[in-house]
Parts: C-alpha cells; structure tokens; sequence
C-alpha cells in the first residue's frame, strides 16, 4: 500500500472532480509546479491508485432517458457457466455494467433504454432470453447523486 500525504489527497479530490484537468493547472491549485504534480499523479498511477480517467456519458442527453437495475439469479447454475452468462450479458448494448455479485442475486445490472416500453424490449428479448436466467427484479432509478467518494 502507497502511503498518500494530504497533498496526495488533494490531487486525487481535484482529478475525482475533474479527471481532464491538466498537471500544470492542479499545481497552479496547490502551489506545486507543474512536473512535480505530474511526478506524483505519475507515481499514484503506478501504485494502481488512478487507474486510468473516464469518460462519462449523458446518458439522457444521448436519448437513453431510462436507467434500471436489475438483480439477475441464475436458475441453472450447474448447466450454465457463470463465463456463458457474463459473455451473453456483455453482448447487449444497453447492459452498461455487470457485476458479480454475493448475495440475493448472482448479478447486477445497470440497464439503460430510451424508455419505459424500450426498457421492457430488452428485458424481454434480450436478457430474459439469456441462457440460464431464473428470477430477475427491477429498479428504475429515480435520481443519482455524485458523492466525492473515502476521500472527501
């Protein structure tokens, strides 16, 4: 485990606000210079602690106006791998994350459609057709809120 200082810390904050922002730019915010700042992202990189940026997608601006989670249990576990369902699952466009998970459901799903009655094509041709699929539960989200995550 890296030990992060407090400076560590604000430029984890800065990039979980704002991945594109520059070395220069969050030095400027820190008073580091820019390839100091650029070393440290470098070497939390390395330590696996960034790992990578990502690009977020408006989903509803794209047209994609619904957003549902589905808990997926596997009726025939013994007769479908778990790699046969992952493999399946990954294959649908809308199907946005999979997960793996313990408890209730073997999976999770975050599903996305333009709207309700897409929503229900995909369920219905798409995942329900999947090989193994037993009990599935839906929940349409509502709203979401971004938190700053262990860091603050």
């Amino acid at each position: 485990m890296t030990d992060l200082d407090e400076t560590d810390r604000q430029i984890l904050r800065a990039l979980a606000r704002d991945a594109r922002a520059s070395a220069g730019k969050l030095g400027r915010q820190l008073g580091l210079s820019q390839p100091a700042t650029w070393r440290r992202i470098r070497r939390l990189e390395e330590a696996g602690i960034l790992a990578g940026r990502r690009l977020r997608l408006n989903h509803a601006a794209l047209g994609f106006g619904v957003t549902v989670f589905l808990g997926v249990k596997l009726a025939t576990k013994g007769r479908v791998s778990l790699e046969d369902f992952e493999r399946a699952v990954t294959a649908i466009p809308e199907v946005q994350v999979v997960q793996h998970v313990l408890g209730l459901y073997d999976y999770r799903l975050r599903v996305v459609a333009r709207d309700l009655p897409d929503f229900e094509r995909v369920l219905r041709r798409r995942i329900m057709a999947l090989p193994g699929v037993g009990e599935v539960e839906a929940n349409v989200l509502l709203s979401e809120e971004r938190l700053s995550g262990p860091l603050g």
